[in-house]
């Protein structure tokens, strides 16, 4: 029996994937075949991400996801308890798990192909169910790897229950104007605030122009983030722009999932957005720093130890 009423600070509504990481020296061209170093296997799925992101650094989080019926599920279930994430796990009879096949070449850049399986599957009626964790939450997180109906449903719980939402329009597509509209904070990459808003966006003037209308379209404040040149905040007052500390990049894959996980953990905290934004900053720079996904996301002892030697 699930816990009565239980109240967590963040929950998150979105996909879990089977990481296939292969390492190569570089990247293949279309139609090159090249050897590679390399294979793992490891967790991710960018709702995952954001969630043992978290965790991590500390949060009380509960996750609701969909998998096959299949080992790639019993191994998400038993990912989320390590890492202290409640999970809300519903089970499809038949597809398979979500896999995400993944491509890292020696300067840390990388290609990430998805096959969603069963998380395109989670239904409103699933997210019903899991209403209890959403509603007793502070901050509730969405991504785009789920079905549009489960996003808006969990959406509409989390405005009848005053529940702070954090919407991350990945990957890249077109959405529902509501989602924009219902969302708190809307943070999409250069890529998903380019289709998002018919704007060419490269760097950070690109990124203010794309935030710009990113609010006519209704989103309340909008973060978007540029990589390694940090992330540029818009909340129709304000515009600033945060640069992040410098690293040596090893794997950058996850890198934003960590940047949305540890900005919920922040704001969750009652840090104002900029404090939170930089704080942000700070943990996705450190994560790319580690090769693999959510091997690579840190807990807050590691980022304090990072934050001191800056």
């Amino acid at each position: 029996m699930p816990e009565q009423n239980p109240s967590y600070d963040i929950v998150v509504v979105g996909s879990n994937m089977i990481d296939m990481i292969t390492r190569i020296s570089r990247l293949p061209k279309m139609g090159e075949t090249l050897a590679g170093s390399s294979f793992s296997m490891g967790f991710g799925g960018k709702g995952a991400n954001q969630a043992v992101t978290a965790a991590r650094l500390g949060a009380r989080v509960a996750m609701v996801c969909k998998v096959g019926k299949d080992t790639f599920g019993s191994m998400v279930r038993a990912n989320f308890k390590e890492n202290g994430v409640t999970a809300r796990v519903f089970e499809d009879d038949t597809l398979a798990s979500g896999v995400a096949p993944i491509t890292v070449d020696d300067e840390g850049r990388n290609l990430v192909i998805i096959v969603p399986g069963a998380n395109m599957t989670l239904s409103v009626a699933e997210v019903e169910q899991a209403s209890d964790l959403i509603k007793n939450a502070k901050i509730l997180i969405c991504q785009l790897e789920i079905p549009d109906e489960a996003i808006l449903k969990a959406f509409e719980i989390a405005r009848a229950n005053a529940v702070r939402i954090i919407f991350n329009p990945a990957p890249a597509r077109k959405v529902p104007p509501q989602m924009i509209e219902m969302a708190d904070i809307v943070v999409p990459n250069e890529t998903e605030a380019e289709l998002l808003t018919g704007l060419s966006v490269n760097g950070i003037h690109g990124a203010s122009d794309a935030a710009r209308r990113l609010k006519e379209l209704g989103a309340q404040t909008v973060i978007v983030t540029l990589g390694a040149d940090g992330a540029l905040l818009w909340d129709g007052r304000q515009e600033q722009h945060f640069s992040p500390p410098k690293v040596n990049a090893v794997d950058t894959t996850g890198s934003g999932d960590a940047f949305i996980g540890s900005l919920a953990f922040a704001l969750m905290q009652s840090k104002d957005m900029p404090e939170a934004i930089r704080f942000a900053n700070r943990v996705a720079a450190l994560s790319v720093t580690k090769a693999g996904t959510q091997t690579s996301f840190p807990t807050m002892s590691e980022v304090d130890r990072f934050v001191a030697g800056l």
